[in-house]
């Protein structure tokens, strides 16, 4: 018996030191090699070169393949001719993997046994399609391999519907590498999976041998799945965020930003060619036999044909430039793909859209882009053939962008694509759909680039727009969504937006435009809900309707309607706390979105205490509105639960009432919270922003906070303000991701706002958030 500890250490030795792109590849190799000297030899000393009947010992999976990544299982089958003994060859071969802890999977089988669980069971026929002989008989080897081969051939088109059941379930499981912050290479869309499927099909002759582009794809999962394995020490196919950047050194590719766009790439090139073979291999069975699908028209040159899009047979794409357009927009109003081959003809032979575009082609691309959910699958098509790019040029610099914030579901390319169709939905609220469409998929065209990304996008928009054919001022209008397009979320978020100031600033920044205000509404909109979960809420939807309706009253000559932050109720719990003399509470729910209010008397501390006493029940703060009233204040704060359930009035009132009272010891159980539910903290440096034009009254300016999420910080940074004798008029946060950005209208209690308490300010705050 051969020992399995001399493999562990000669495993452990090939793992250390830097490998590289060509390492990884080496490394691969270098393992296939010592795996199969080892279990050569293993054979040997089990009697497997020896045994009569034939024994052989077979390789599947990577080792079959040669493409072994650290920390895999064995997947090996003893195959033999009847061999009485094979059991004891057998329990030699397997005990000493098993003692040195090595995965593996295994079976001993007959060729009849091997070929019929093959017949009934498509992994394992996949899976004897990479067989490969180690040891023994190596003609007991061939025979099975060849014979699982031919019978995979014969039985594979019978086998592909649950072949593409499979497919999909898994795709439903594991995600989409290209847009997954933690993609899973192995078992997700475009992973190396979905390679074994694609050369399976290729085996069988049903699709075309790996493409150039999809053995590059190969490689790179490959390579990434070496080099994260050998870093972490440890089976594992998810790569997270944390060994991104890692990997991404490692194999000399930057950053984890550029190794994710990398894989984006690569994902959607593999994931579009899976489904593109499924799709032509399910419907070759129906054109056999002189049976042809119906052709049904949908568009003038543009028909159905089976269950995929189509050319008309007497249209000449030379000779049609909105053709394209017409094809995309049938596809995706349908929700039914696009044939290949009608893709490679468009390819081939559509003229490129001269501009100004013709009105006709410009109808076709905003009724694409008004499809709803089925732009998605349509763009996708048209981008991985090129064809998209002949259209927007300016596509290349978002393509597999990855998204910088935690917040960002999506790549760039796809997150326009998304809130395109998020407009869809919204064409019935405004008065020029067709410029909110081309807005939606335009919002972010700036990015990718060393400027910032809304100027830059104006631009480029505005460029889009006059090739696209419109009007001079309907272009304006596009670059001015584009670079307007984050004024309303920021505002309504961080801003105080019962202040007349705020509603002046926005209406003179839009030019007292309302068409443009209500695109921006809608675009705001779907451009929240197509990032990701939780970005659009209730509470962020009251607030931007709260102020578009005050900005639109200002536009049309209504004046100034702002509302009111405190209401008749919330005025008594004023009362009541200048009557009773100490903190009063009110709470009250809608959906997920709290909203606390808390009052005290007089001139008594309010942001502090409440900011900790909300912290301690673990009530995230998205806004706070500090107002005077009759001889004592009131706090009007939204919040929602972190986790758990909304706290119990009484407790709360109990609570605030001592930490008014200065009976509550707040700093103290704060930080105990927070090394109970420590979290990994933004390596990113707090920053302070200041702006001076944004509050009605000249000694109130508003400090910006931009820090790592901590619970407790807003009780610190209220803390740290009231030491600077800065008197907080409004707050407000937002939370992104494990970050915040959170505003104060301050103004200084004593003194004059200048350079100098600004800097004591500064400092004072950022050593809070830190």
């Amino acid at each position: 018996m051969v020992d399995g500890g001399e493999l562990v250490k000669a495993t452990e030795r090939l793992l250390e030191g830097r490998h590289g792109r060509l390492g990884a590849a080496a490394l691969r190799a270098a393992l296939v090699d010592l795996y199969e000297f080892w279990l050569s030899k293993g054979a040997t000393a089990a009697g497997v070169d020896t045994a009569d009947p034939g024994v052989a010992l077979v390789a599947v999976g990577g080792l079959g393949r040669r493409e072994l990544v650290p920390f895999s299982d064995l997947d090996l089958v003893l195959l033999h001719n009847g061999n009485p003994e094979v059991a004891k060859v057998a329990d030699a071969l397997w005990y000493p993997l098993w003692d040195a802890r090595v995965g593996l999977d295994h079976s001993v089988r007959t060729p009849g046994e091997a070929l019929k669980v093959a017949s009934e069971d498509l992994r394992t026929a996949v899976g004897l399609l990479d067989a490969r002989h180690i040891a023994g008989d190596s003609g007991l080897t061939e025979r099975v391999a060849s014979a699982a081969r031919d019978q995979w051939r014969r039985t594979a088109r019978k086998v592909l519907p649950a072949l593409a059941e499979s497919v999909r379930l898994r795709w439903q499981r594991s995600g989409e590498i290209a847009q997954s912050a933690e993609p899973d290479l192995k078992y997700g869309r475009g992973g190396l999976r979905d390679i074994g499927v694609l050369e399976a099909l290729a085996l069988a002759q049903l699709t075309d041998r790996l493409s150039e582009e999809l053995r590059a794809a190969k490689e790179l999962l490959l390579d990434v799945r070496t080099e994260m394995r050998r870093e972490l020490r440890r089976d594992r196919d998810i790569l997270g965020a944390a060994e991104a950047d890692l990997v991404a050194s490692e194999l000399d590719l930057g950053d984890r930003f550029t190794l994710a766009r990398k894989l984006s790439g690569a994902g959607r090139a593999v994931g579009y060619a899976v489904d593109v073979a499924l799709r032509s291999t399910e419907e070759a069975p129906k054109t056999r036999f002189g049976r042809r699908p119906a052709r049904t028209p949908l568009d003038e040159g543009v028909v159905l044909h089976g269950n995929e899009v189509a050319l008309a047979r007497d249209v000449i794409p030379a000779k049609d430039p909105a053709l394209l357009l017409r094809v995309a927009a049938a596809s995706a109003r349908t929700g039914k793909p696009i044939s290949h081959g009608t893709l490679r003809t468009l390819a081939d032979s559509a003229p490129e859209l001269r501009a100004p575009w013709p009105a006709d082609a410009r109808n076709s691309l905003v009724e694409l882009l008004g499809a709803g959910e089925g732009l998605v699958d349509a763009v996708e098509a048209l981008d991985r053939t090129g064809l998209w790019a002949r259209l927007f040029p300016e596509w290349g610099a978002v393509r597999d962008l990855p998204p910088r914030s935690p917040v960002h579901q999506w790549t760039v390319d796809r997150h326009l694509v998304r809130a395109a169709v998020e407009a869809s939905r919204l064409t019935t609220t405004v008065s020029r759909p067709d410029l909110l469409l081309i807005g939606a998929l335009l919002h972010d065209i700036g990015k990718g680039r060393e400027a910032d990304h809304s100027e830059l996008g104006a631009a480029i928009s505005l460029q889009v727009a006059a090739r696209l054919g419109l009007s001079t001022e309907d272009a304006a209008l596009v670059s001015a969504m584009v670079r307007h397009h984050l004024l309303l979320p920021h505002t309504a978020t961080r801003r105080d937006i019962s202040d007349p100031a705020t509603v002046t600033r926005i209406v003179k920044t839009l030019d007292n435009d309302p068409v443009l205000l209500e695109l921006l509404h809608a675009l705001t909109t779907a451009d929240s809900l197509a990032t990701g979960p939780g970005v659009w809420t209730d509470w962020k939807a009251r607030l931007l309707a709260d102020l578009v309706s005050s900005c639109s009253h200002a536009m049309h000559g209504k004046g100034l309607s702002v509302p009111d932050p405190l209401t008749d109720q919330q005025r008594e719990l004023v009362a009541k706390a200048v009557s009773s003399g100490h903190g009063e509470v009110e709470i009250s729910a809608e959906g997920k979105v709290v909203t606390v209010v808390l009052a005290v008397p007089g001139r008594s501390e309010l942001l502090a205490p409440a900011a900790g006493v909300l912290a301690l029940h673990s009530l995230e703060v998205h806004t706070a509105i500090l107002r005077g009233h009759d001889g004592g204040r009131a706090g009007v704060f939204t919040a929602s639960p972190k986790f758990g359930s909304l706290p119990d009035t009484t407790l709360l009132r109990e609570q605030f009432a001592r930490a008014v009272a200065g009976t509550l010891p707040l700093t103290q159980r704060i930080a105990a919270k927070e090394r109970d539910y420590a979290t990994p903290q933004v390596s990113a440096p707090a920053k302070i922003l200041w702006f001076d034009d944004e509050t009605s009254g000249s000694d109130t300016v508003v400090l910006e906070l931009r820090a790592a999420d901590r619970i407790g910080l807003l009780f610190r940074v209220a803390g740290a303000l009231r030491r600077c004798e800065a008197e907080v008029r409004w707050a407000k946060a937002a939370t992104l991701g494990g970050a915040v950005v959170d505003s104060f209208a301050v103004a200084p209690r004593t003194g004059r706002v200048d350079a100098a308490w600004r800097d004591r300010v500064s400092e004072v705050v950022l050593n809070a958030a830190s």
